[in-house]
């Protein structure tokens, strides 16, 4: 979220200044709650239009039009080895966006993301490969990137980010989280207490939009 390391560093900064029309955000305002019986975050730098709107039971769904960066999406607070199971559609795939199970732990501060699938842009681009696992039907590689001084659900931090990104691309299954986090902390990656886990929609310098719904399996 927040503009994911590899993103910022490897993507060119945009050239134009957003209108002050472009900057105007209908539906659900940028921020985290409950919605029927889910949690939900919605991040968005401001860059952009980016319309966001909970749903019946998990569903939402998204829409954005020369964004900087967002990530928005509906799950549960706090986090668990819960199996994740969605559905829906994501016109993503031929800009720079990612559809992923993302969430944040505490103590030590982490963000992660296992990636279902993504765009123009493979987040694991220059990235070190720390292993790979195979889980609910495909291999997903291993990476860890950091971020220094960006924000984060504590504010301006430096923290890493885990990864793992599935190399048979999808929009739709079930995420057996408890897979990742074993696999993870096996590369030595260890996560703390868990804050909000969501499905993941998150758009970079792009236009696109998405309807998801999730559920807990």
């Amino acid at each position: 979220m927040l503009g994911s390391s590899v993103l910022v560093a490897l993507t060119a900064a945009a050239g134009a200044i957003a209108s002050p029309l472009d900057l105007i955000t209908r539906g659900t305002p940028a921020g985290t709650g409950t919605n029927n019986g889910f949690f939900y975050s919605f991040w968005t730098d401001g860059a952009g239009q980016v319309e966001y709107n909970n749903g019946a039971g998990g569903s939402y769904d998204v829409t954005w039009r020369n964004v900087g960066n967002f990530v928005a999406g509906k799950g549960w607070n706090p986090g668990a080895s819960r199996v994740v199971t969605y559905n829906g559609t994501w016109n993503g795939a031929s800009v720079n966006s990612y559809l992923s199970v993302y969430g944040w732990t505490k103590n030590p501060l982490i963000e992660y993301y296992v990636v279902e699938s993504f765009g123009t842009y493979n987040p694991s681009s220059g990235a070190q490969k720390l292993g790979s696992i195979q889980s609910d039907g495909s291999t997903y590689d291993i990476y860890r990137t950091q971020r220094v001084n960006q924000p984060s659900i504590e504010g301006t931090s430096t923290f890493y980010q885990f990864w793992s990104v599935r190399q048979q691309k999808r929009v739709g299954g079930s995420v057996t989280m408890q897979n990742h986090f074993d696999a993870w902390e096996k590369a030595g990656l260890k996560l703390g207490t868990h804050n909000y886990q969501i499905l993941a929609t998150e758009g970079y310098q792009s236009s696109g939009s998405a309807q998801i719904t999730v559920q807990q399996s």
